[in-house]
């Protein structure tokens, strides 16, 4: 409010009162005067007058300086009743240190010595006027320059001597510079000092702002010097504000020191968004320049609620604001139970907006131009709240010592940071919470779709379920719902631990990703007795440039450089599937890297030989006890090779003694069925057919199909139904039929 209008409040309170005492006052006082001055009077007196006098003036002073002045163009005094007439009254009031020259003045004014009213029978005139250089001039001096005094209007005051009350019923009219208004009817009692409103306050505001101010009624006091206001409304352009009770707080100079409002408190504005302000109490304080607003506190319920393109809500039990020069706001700090929340823009395509609920006990928030925030700050204890923008994604809550919250050019929430301990915790109805632990965070926003990236950094342990993450940065995309792990990255799960350079989880289907220096260890392995390749107690290890986990079949792909091992057995491969359950292996070649396979062979002699087996593709089951080698087959062993288009190599069940310990953890051969195109290659002799079979118990080959053949240096080639090598020495046992009868050709030496 216009500092102009406190300075009504104390001279209409006491100026108006004081003047109408000091006319009653000043004509007793003055009596022995107006005596004398009627002995000059014509002897012809009307019958019901009993005494009167022209040009009537009072003044009084007090050290060398008056304090007001009456002038009165005519006393009369009547007969019947006592009554007493003073008309064309002007009083004029320069104060006990002549800084004022404040006049009031009208036509008739009445005294009933009976009742001690002193009443203005029609309008009475007031204007007030401030004299700064009052004490420096001759006494009774007019102003240099009259500067807009405040001027007052009403009619029907009365005022009793006795009492030093008065009131009126009329309305009261007065206007200043920056604004005119009105209250219907006004009372003043001395013994409590307090001039009270009676109803209708209207206020409207020219400068510095077009403003209307509305009140059902009111009280001004002197001590406190307060105005207080009932059911006000306070409007300005799309602003409005309005309470149960406002109280203004004046200075020594009446100036507006603070104002309170109490009562349901509401605080609105349309310009470009509806915005409104609740809450149960509101202080204002203002600064040293007219009409500045220094700082504002609302406590009692705190309640914010924006729409339009910004749609949020807050919630708090005390917000403080500051304000800069120009009553700009700079920062606003809430505390008790702090709840904010942003809402996805209207008009996102389905799914695209996200809302996001932040709680804290104390919130700071800076903002720019008074109206758009730049960032926000939060005490220790606070969670943001993600609802879910598709029920698949679950609600997420993050929690960190402390947030720092960035906002774009329009307030849209643009970045979160926090840290430390900060932590992101997941939840999607019927699965485990997905937490994720780390010393930083840093969230990224898309204005109106809500997250565009989640990065965490240092330190970082995420879990799901069983499985659980490692490393030293991660970054979550809600578009893709991908986890990507940076900085030695580790992932352990289901009795399985991966690292690599770089890993990524997909949150949505549960499928594991990892690149560069890809090393897994299967543990938690039982033993079984029937199983062979894979039927060790002992870790499977595989190492590989790229590994993908398929979640839903637990199938780990692998590919670039695979090996896999356990124990003495070693598969390596460009591309290998494992399914740890299953105990099952599904391995591919390629033209610069074939599948190769290690196993392990003891001969006669009890010696534990190995045995490489490179193909184009392999497929192991572990309950079978069965690889199956596909695609240029090459088994090589010490003393022998066999090529072959496609190789079954059936193991010896784990259960079974080994032949000797040197074979101890390698999976034993117990035979080799090979087909199409089979070749077996020893020092000296050479053999081939369409079907091998070699068992491990008597070391030998049987070979059939084509027919079959071999050759060595010594005894030429032999070919028959099928026939027989003995690996350990030179036998070949040869079988024919009458329709195919074995066939010797002997080398003979010329």
């Amino acid at each position: 409010m216009p500092v102009n209008i406190l300075r009504l409040r104390h001279w209409l309170a006491a100026a108006i009162l004081v003047a109408i005492a000091t006319v009653a006052g000043a004509y007793f006082y003055a009596r022995y005067r107006v005596q004398n001055a009627l002995r000059q009077v014509p002897e012809k007196i009307a019958e019901g007058i009993q005494q009167s006098a022209e040009g009537f003036t009072f003044s009084k002073s007090e050290q060398g300086r008056t304090l007001f002045k009456v002038q009165a163009r005519k006393v009369v005094q009547f007969k019947q009743g006592g009554l007493a007439e003073l008309r064309d009254v002007t009083i004029t009031f320069y104060g006990p240190d002549s800084s004022r020259f404040d006049q009031i003045y009208g036509s008739d004014f009445n005294y009933d010595p009976h009742t001690g009213d002193v009443s203005a029978r029609g309008e009475v005139q007031i204007d007030l006027e401030a004299n700064p250089t009052g004490s420096a001039s001759s006494d009774q001096s007019t102003p240099r320059e009259l500067k807009n005094p405040i001027h007052l209007k009403t009619s029907g005051l009365v005022f009793n001597q006795n009492t030093q009350d008065a009131h009126t019923d009329q309305k009261v009219e007065f206007r200043i510079p920056q604004a005119s208004g009105s209250v219907q009817g006004l009372s003043y009692s001395a013994k409590t000092r307090v001039l009270t409103l009676q109803s209708q306050i209207n206020l409207v505001f020219t400068d510095p702002l077009p403003a209307t101010l509305v009140a059902a009624r009111g009280t001004i006091t002197r001590q406190p010097r307060l105005i207080v206001l009932q059911d006000a409304r306070l409007k300005r352009a799309h602003e409005t504000a309005q309470a149960d009770e406002t109280q203004l707080l004046l200075r020594a100079d009446n100036n507006i020191d603070g104002v309170k409002a109490l009562g349901h408190v509401l605080l609105e504005s349309e310009a470009g968004r509806v915005l409104s302000v609740r809450s149960g109490e509101m202080n204002v304080m203002l600064g040293e320049h007219r009409g500045e607003l220094h700082s504002a506190v609302f406590s009692g319920g705190v309640e914010v609620d924006a729409s339009g393109s910004q749609a949020a809500s807050a919630s708090a039990g005390r917000v403080m604001v500051k304000f800069a020069p120009h009553s700009i706001v700079t920062t606003v700090h809430a505390e008790g139970n702090v709840k904010l929340l942003q809402r996805s823009r209207p008009g996102a395509a389905s799914g695209a907006g996200q809302n996001v609920e932040l709680t804290a006990p104390a919130v700071d928030l800076f903002l720019a131009s008074g109206r758009r925030l730049l960032r926000a700050e939060t005490s220790p204890g606070a969670e943001i709240t993600l609802p879910p923008a598709a029920p698949a994604n679950g609600e997420t809550h993050t929690t960190a010592t402390k947030f720092v919250a960035r906002f774009d050019a329009f307030g849209q929430l643009a970045s979160l940071h926090g840290a430390p301990q900060a932590q992101i915790l997941s939840r999607i109805p019927g699965k485990p919470d997905r937490v994720s632990t780390s010393r930083n965070l840093d969230i990224g926003f898309t204005p109106g779709a809500g997250i565009d990236a989640v990065v965490q950094q240092g330190d970082v342990v995420y879990s799901d379920g069983e499985l659980k993450a490692w490393a030293d940065g991660a970054r979550y995309t809600p578009a893709d719902q991908m986890v990507r792990f940076s900085g030695s990255p580790r992932v352990a799960g289901r009795n399985m631990t991966t690292t690599g350079q770089n890993m990524r989880l997909n949150r949505l289907t549960g499928q594991a990703f990892a690149d560069g220096d890809v090393k897994t260890t299967y543990g938690g392995m039982k033993s079984e007795a029937e199983g062979a390749l894979l039927a060790s107690s002992s870790p499977v290890h595989v190492t590989a440039q790229s590994m993908i986990v398929n979640a839903s079949s637990g199938i780990a792909s692998y590919s670039g450089a695979v090996r896999l091992w356990q124990d003495a057995n070693v598969i390596s491969a460009s591309a290998l599937d494992f399914d740890r359950d299953r105990r099952t292996i599904v391995a591919k070649g390629s033209t610069s890297q074939p599948v190769l396979t290690t196993l392990v062979q003891a001969d006669r002699k009890g010696v534990a030989t190995p045995v490489s087996v490179t193909s184009s593709r392999l497929t192991y089951v572990d309950a079978e006890r069965r690889i199956r080698f596909e695609a240029d087959v090459s088994a090589k062993a010490v003393d022998f090779s066999v090529l072959a288009h496609r190789m079954d190599v059936f193991l010896k069940a784990r259960g079974e003694k080994p032949t000797n310990e040197a074979v101890e953890g390698g999976s034993q051969l117990e035979r080799i069925v090979a087909e199409g195109n089979v070749r077996i290659d020893q020092t000296t002799r050479h053999a081939q057919g369409d079907r091998l079979t070699y068992t491990a118990a008597d070391d030998k080959f049987v070979l059939s199909g084509g027919p079959p053949s071999i050759f060595d240096a010594e005894h030429g080639k032999i070919t028959g139904v099928s026939l027989t090598l003995f690996r350990s020495d030179d036998r070949v046992l040869v079988e024919g039929k009458d329709t195919s009868p074995s066939v010797t050709q002997t080398l003979v030496a010329r």
